[in-house]
C-alpha cells in the first residue's frame, strides 16, 4: 500500500474532518510517521487566528522542504478555504493540491485526478462518513452541527463555514451506536455552538432531545458537551445536564469577557449580570466542572476592563480557564474598530492573566488530593515507563490534565482503555498522581 501523512491542526471538529479524510483513503493508503517515505501528504490547516495561520503556513513548508519529489501535498480545511486566490497563487510550487471546507468525503477522487476544488456548501460529517477515529481505542467525537449564527465581532468562522447547519439526531444516534460496536463507549459532543444545535430547524431544546436520545444506547458509558454559547444556554439545559446519569457535569462555555462594555463590543448577547448569574447556576450544580476561554485586548477594552476581568476570574475560580491575546482579524467587525489596544499592553495583560489562571488550576488540582475518582488508562506516560498515563472519566481529552498512576492495589496487570477507580494521592508539579483501587465493571 501506498503511504500517507497527515497532519490535523486545530480544533477537534478539525480532526473529525481530518478522520473522514483517512477513511476515505484507507483502502489505497496507510498511516506512516516518515514524511521521507510517504506517497501523500496532507494538511488541514486553520486558519482562526494569526498564530494558527502561521503555524498551518510553517507545516506546509517544513513538509514540503522533507517530503520526496514523488508525493503529493495537499493543503486543505479553514486557512485553504479562507485565503483559497492567495494561497494558489503564492503556494504552486510547495502544495500541489488544494481545497477547503467543502470536500473532505472526495478527496480520494481529489488525488487520484490531482485536482484542486472548493465546493461552495461546507461539508458536514455524518453517519455515512466512514471515520478512521485516530487518537484513542474508547473515545470519540462527535460533531453536532457546522457554520454559525452568532456575530462575534473578533470571529471570521461564519464567514468561511457559513450559517448554522445541524445533524438530525436521527443521524448522531445511528454515528454513536456504530461507534459503540466498534468499542468506543465515552463520547465529546461539538460543534462552534453547540447550545444552538437544531435552532436552525426552529428547535430550542436540541441538547436536551439529545441528552435523552444518547442515554437510551446501550454502551455508552461516558459524555460530555463542548463549545456552549452564553445567549443559547438556558438554565434548563444547565439543570438536564447535571441531572444526566451518563453526561458528565460538564460545562464548557467560552465567555470572553466579563466587561459589559467589552462584551457589547464583542457582540456577544448577555450582559454581565446575566452571565454571572448563568456561570453560578452551573457552579452550584452537584460535582461541577466550569471550563471557559477568555481573550485580552479586544478594541476598546481599558485597564478598568481588564481590571474587572481579573476580578471576575479570580472570583470564580473556574476548574479550568484559557487565556488568548487578541488576534486582529481581516474580515471581522472588530478589525474595523478604533481603540485598539498596543500588543505590548495585549501581551502584559495575557502574562498576568496566566499568571493567576496557572495558580486557580494548580489549587483547583490540589483539591483532587485524597478524593476517590474513576479514571480511565491511556498507556504508558512520556515520562517514565513505569508510570501509566491516565485521565479522570469526566474530563476532556487532552485539554484538561493527565494523571499519573504509579500505583496499584490489584493483582490484575492494569489496562489500556479501561475504567478505575482510583485514589489521588499527591500532586507533582501539574500532575497528580494516582492509586487503582478496583476495575469498574
Amino acid at each position: 500500500m501506498k503511504k500517507l501523512f497527515l497532519v490535523s491542526l486545530g480544533c477537534t471538529k478539525n480532526l473529525i474532518d481530518s478522520e473522514v479524510m483517512l477513511g476515505k483513503l484507507a483502502s489505497e493508503y496507510e498511516m506512516t510517521d516518515d514524511i521521507s517515505s510517504a506517497d501523500l501528504i496532507i494538511v488541514n490547516t486553520c486558519g482562526f487566528i494569526q498564530s494558527a495561520k502561521e503555524e498551518s503556513l510553517n507545516t506546509i513548508f517544513e513538509l514540503h522542504s522533507q517530503r520526496k519529489k514523488s508525493s503529493l501535498l495537499v493543503m486543505a480545511g479553514c486557512l485553504s478555504q479562507r485565503y483559497k486566490d492567495e494561497l494558489q497563487s503564492e503556494l504552486k510550487d510547495e502544495v500541489d493540491i488544494f481545497t477547503g471546507v467543502g470536500d473532505y468525503d472526495i478527496i480520494d477522487k481529489l488525488v487520484k485526478e490531482k485536482q484542486n476544488q472548493f465546493s461552495p456548501k461546507v461539508f458536514l460529517a455524518d453517519e455515512h462518513n466512514t471515520r478512521v477515529v485516530t487518537g484513542s481505542i474508547y473515545h470519540s467525537y462527535i460533531k453536532l452541527s457546522e457554520g454559525c449564527n452568532q456575530q462575534c465581532s473578533f470571529c471570521a468562522i461564519p464567514s468561511f463555514k457559513g450559517k448554522l447547519q445541524s445533524r438530525s439526531l436521527e443521524s448522531i444516534v445511528n454515528e454513536v451506536e456504530k461507534l459503540v460496536q466498534e468499542g468506543y463507549f465515552d463520547f465529546s459532543f461539538v460543534s462552534q455552538d453547540s447550545s444552538s444545535y437544531l435552532r436552525d430547524f426552529g428547535v430550542n431544546d436540541g441538547l436536551e432531545q439529545l441528552i435523552d436520545s444518547i442515554e437510551k444506547i446501550d454502551g455508552v458509558k461516558s459524555a460530555r458537551i463542548l463549545y456552549l454559547y452564553p445567549s443559547t444556554t438556558t438554565f434548563d439545559l444547565i439543570k438536564k445536564i447535571s441531572d444526566s446519569k451518563l453526561f458528565h457535569t460538564y460545562y464548557d462555555m467560552p465567555l470572553q469577557h466579563i466587561s459589559s462594555k467589552v462584551l457589547k463590543t464583542m457582540r456577544r448577547g448577555k450582559g454581565t449580570e446575566q452571565l454571572k448569574e448563568l456561570m453560578q447556576y452551573m457552579k452550584d450544580m452537584p460535582n461541577s466542572f466550569v471550563r471557559s476561554t477568555f481573550i485580552v485586548g479586544h478594541p476598546s477594552e481599558t485597564k478598568e476592563d481588564f481590571e474587572e476581568l481579573v476580578n471576575y476570574i479570580e472570583e470564580y475560580k473556574f476548574d479550568r480557564v484559557n487565556i488568548f491575546s487578541y488576534s486582529d482579524e481581516d474580515g471581522t467587525k472588530a478589525y474595523e474598530l478604533d481603540q485598539k489596544v498596543s500588543q505590548e499592553i495585549i501581551d502584559q495583560r495575557a502574562s498576568i492573566l496566566g499568571e493567576i489562571v496557572s495558580e486557580i488550576t494548580t489549587q483547583k488540582l490540589q483539591d483532587e488530593v485524597d478524593k476517590e475518582i474513576e479514571l480511565i488508562i491511556d498507556g504508558e506516560s512520556s515520562e517514565h515507563e513505569y508510570l501509566l498515563s491516565a485521565r479522570k472519566l469526566s474530563w476532556a481529552p487532552e485539554i484538561d490534565g493527565e494523571i499519573y498512576v504509579n500505583d496499584s492495589e490489584l493483582d490484575e496487570k492494569l489496562e489500556y482503555g479501561k475504567i478505575y477507580k482510583a485514589k489521588i494521592t499527591q500532586l507533582s508539579g501539574d500532575k497528580l498522581l494516582a492509586t487503582v483501587i478496583e476495575k469498574v465493571k
